[in-house]
């Protein structure tokens, strides 16, 4: 498949996709309102429904307040999710060349870039509900797994498609961290990752964090 931004994601994923994007990502409900011994699935779907009512009853989530979402990301997201290893799966080989500040400095502007890119589209939330599609039994014991779900909406639009990509994570309160996201049959690192590498290849590391910061700094105009 070809590697498309996700901003050019047709109109219906940006509409479905973004809230269930943010659901997947604010998984970070206090440990005590997890069930001990949830399954992944399980987990996914509970929290995800959980976290889609948290989005249509906050208003300035879904006016798409950016102050409110980054909010969000610092108290909720980054707990669930291996950010680093999501970032530095997208930006390639180049990682290696980073420093430690300028890989600090690349995970805070990739997040910012996917926070902007679905803010918008927050106030969308409307009847959106998910479903787990069935996990292989085989996959329980697997470090690394694949829980796919569907974004349903009322009148009978296409279900969207949603999946996540999970590691086991022993130290953390769930047991797992979200590492990547499928939205509609597009992969988030592997959508990321030729465009990130041909920046590094043209002006290094620090060229691809310029890029970032405009690219953050035009979404925020718009």
């Amino acid at each position: 498949m070809q590697n498309t931004p996700l901003s050019a994601l047709p109109r219906r994923a940006l509409l479905l996709g973004a809230p269930a994007l943010a659901a997947a990502l604010a998984l970070g409900l206090p440990a005590t309102a997890r069930a001990a011994g949830e399954t992944p699935d399980a987990w996914i779907g509970r929290l995800s429904q959980e976290v889609l009512q948290t989005i249509k009853a906050d208003k300035a989530m879904q006016a798409g307040d950016i102050d409110r979402l980054m909010q969000l990301v610092d108290e909720k997201i980054m707990p669930n999710i291996n950010f680093r290893r999501m970032t530095a799966s997208a930006v390639g080989p180049g990682w290696r060349q980073a420093s430690e500040a300028q890989r600090k400095r690349l995970e805070q502007e990739f997040k910012m870039l996917l926070v902007r890119t679905y803010a918008g589209a927050l106030k969308k939330v409307k009847d959106q509900t998910f479903d787990i599609r069935p996990m292989p039994s085989k996959a329980a014991g697997d470090d690394e797994i694949t829980v796919r779900t569907l974004i349903q909406s009322s009148g009978g639009s296409e279900p969207v498609q949603l999946d996540y990509r999970l590691e086991k994570a022993p130290g953390s309160s769930s047991g797992w961290k979200i590492y990547d996201l499928n939205i509609m049959g597009v992969w988030l690192i592997a959508n990321y990752r030729p465009q990130f590498s041909q920046q590094v290849n043209q002006s290094g590391i620090d060229g691809l964090i310029a890029s970032l910061v405009e690219r953050n700094k035009s979404n925020a105009a718009k």
